[in-house]
């Protein structure tokens, strides 16, 4: 049955608000996105904004939380780990976001903190996901290993965090690389 009335009205100005969030954090940066360029993007004033979400914290968690559902949506096609690699490229491409996701990152072990539910539920949904990628690449003889795939899961994600947080100083590093690096590792020799 499709919501109507004021109910599914809320929801549609709630996601056009988390998108054009979305759109300028990618633009602008963390430090440099005014609340009120959001509520302007929307046609609404701060309070407007402030409206649909609990605190300025829980709305930009909700701005991560999109950002994760896009890029599921991209990358739902792509089989293997390429998709790890080409989500870092994006995130080169969007700088606020990293900055934002890297600051959240960092208030997610405050008690109480907005973000403090999101991220053990997202990495522990990562995690699985990964560690279920890099063992369908092990059973395929694409990967050898004598760590599960479950540890190997953990330190691809702190591999691809650690160069997040490396890139924001050092914008010169490609992203990708380090994690390339850990998958070509993981490549059974030739044995010749």
């Amino acid at each position: 049955m499709t919501k109507r009335g004021p109910y599914r009205k809320g929801e549609t100005k709630r996601a056009e608000i988390l998108q054009a969030a979305l759109e300028i954090f990618a633009e602008e940066g963390y430090r440099g996105t005014s609340l009120r360029k959001v509520a302007a993007r929307c046609g609404l004033s701060l309070p407007g904004v402030m409206h649909y979400f609990e605190s300025k914290e829980d709305l930009l968690v909700q701005v991560l939380r999109r950002r994760d559902e896009v890029e599921k949506e991209r990358l739902a096609e792509l089989t293997g780990l390429g998709g790890s690699l080409d989500t870092l490229r994006e995130g080169m491409r969007t700088p606020g976001l990293v900055e934002l996701f890297v600051s959240l990152a960092a208030s997610a072990g405050e008690h109480g903190h907005p973000a403090a539910e999101f991220f053990p539920r997202r990495y522990e949904e990562l995690r699985a996901m990964l560690a279920r990628r890099v063992q369908e690449a092990m059973d395929e003889g694409q990967f050898a290993s004598p760590i599960p795939a479950e540890r190997l899961a953990v330190l691809l994600l702190a591999v691809a965090d650690g160069i997040q947080l490396q890139w924001l100083s050092d914008r010169s590093l490609d992203m990708r690389t380090p994690v390339a690096d850990v998958l070509r590792l993981l490549k059974p020799s030739d044995g010749g």
